[in-house]
């Protein structure tokens, strides 16, 4: 028996995708039929360049065809500065009061061709987080809260920062500042809980750390507005925990309280939660009034007293960034940004 080798032709091996090439803005300019310069005008918003609504839209449609993303680091060099706002997180816990301010003044920075990136600051303060903070060579710094000073701001701007603004309660030489009046809301709580005949007021000091820069302000509003009545104040540390709120509640007729301003709604609701487990009435033994004006207060029963708090407008204070960027040289402006009005409900 004869046996025939044949030869089995190996399937070739698949061969490697060609990489695709970057678009470039040559090639959105062939596609859109426009020069390179136009490419630039428009996807860089120049204003300072007429160009018609029809050629916009071309190169806009032929970028968006194309995948074509403008480098930032070219738009920074052709600028001479870069377009990152840095904002530094919070060291304190954010409520959903606040995380909508930030919401909204990304939204307002990125419509003026701003990069707002978000940079964590876990175990740095003070001069070590400004100078973490320039290495990214920002062209604005956004910092909430406190713990920078004037060195650190100098800092920002030896570095290419040419906006430095603080929201906090105090301003900081050569920086912007955006000054929160937190005293105003204690101050509101008080004057209302007092209005409604209460007497023996307790006032919720938050134990969790990096709130103390809003809580204490908030304590003193309360005892300015009681200042020279016949009405006491008492300060009541509390934890966000149910248990820390149901060890309270536990000795509440023991205190001898028949009002308290909350510090905040979330606050609010814990502990109205565990003062009616314990059977205290509300209002009629106790009035609780928060703040923030949160959409569960008025869906608690009963519905929660708060005092509303205006924040900063995130479009406004997006366009003090840009005045400031576009003018440097400028004086620090400073505002006074927070108001607050009582909205009464049933829980007082």
């Amino acid at each position: 028996m004869r046996y025939v080798m044949v030869q089995i032709p190996k399937t070739p091996a698949p061969a490697s995708p060609v990489p695709r090439s970057v678009p470039t803005s040559a090639d959105v300019a062939r596609l859109a039929g426009v020069s390179r310069a136009t490419v630039s005008y428009v996807l860089n918003n120049t204003s300072a360049v007429r160009i018609s609504e029809p050629t916009r839209r071309r190169v806009h449609e032929a970028a968006k065809e194309l995948g074509y993303v403008p480098h930032a680091a070219a738009r920074s060099l052709r600028a001479g500065h870069s377009r990152m706002v840095l904002m530094p997180a919070p060291t304190f816990p954010v409520g959903p009061l606040y995380s909508q301010f930030i919401s909204e003044l990304q939204w307002a920075l990125g419509r003026l061709e701003y990069t707002v990136v978000q940079f964590g600051t876990v175990g740095l303060h003070g001069a070590e987080a400004a100078r973490a903070w320039a290495e990214l060579r920002p062209v604005a710094v956004l910092v909430p809260g406190s713990g920078l000073g004037p060195k650190d701001v100098a800092v920002l701007k030896r570095s290419g920062a040419r906006a430095v603004v603080t929201l906090g309660s105090e301003a900081v030489e050569g920086a912007h500042a955006l000054l929160m009046d937190h005293e105003a809301v204690g101050l509101c709580a008080g004057t209302h809980l007092y209005a409604r005949g209460r007497r023996r007021i307790g006032v919720v000091v938050p134990e969790e750390p990096g709130l103390d820069a809003f809580s204490m302000p908030r304590l003193e509003g309360v005892r300015r507005a009681l200042h020279g009545t016949d009405a006491t104040v008492a300060d009541l540390p509390l934890a966000y925990e149910e248990a820390a709120a149901a060890r309270l509640a536990a000795r509440w007729r023991e205190l001898g309280l028949d009002a308290v301003f909350a510090y905040n709604d979330e606050y609010a609701m814990l502990l109205m939660r565990a003062l009616q487990d314990e059977g205290v009435g509300i209002p009629q033994e106790t009035a609780v009034i928060g703040a923030d004006d949160l959409m569960l207060g008025r869906l608690l029963r009963p519905r929660l007293s708060t005092v509303h708090i205006e924040l900063p407008s995130g479009r406004d204070l997006a366009d003090l960034v840009d005045r400031a960027v576009r003018n440097p040289g400028a004086a620090p402006e400073t505002h006074t940004v927070l108001g607050a009005s009582v909205v009464h409900r049933d829980s007082s």
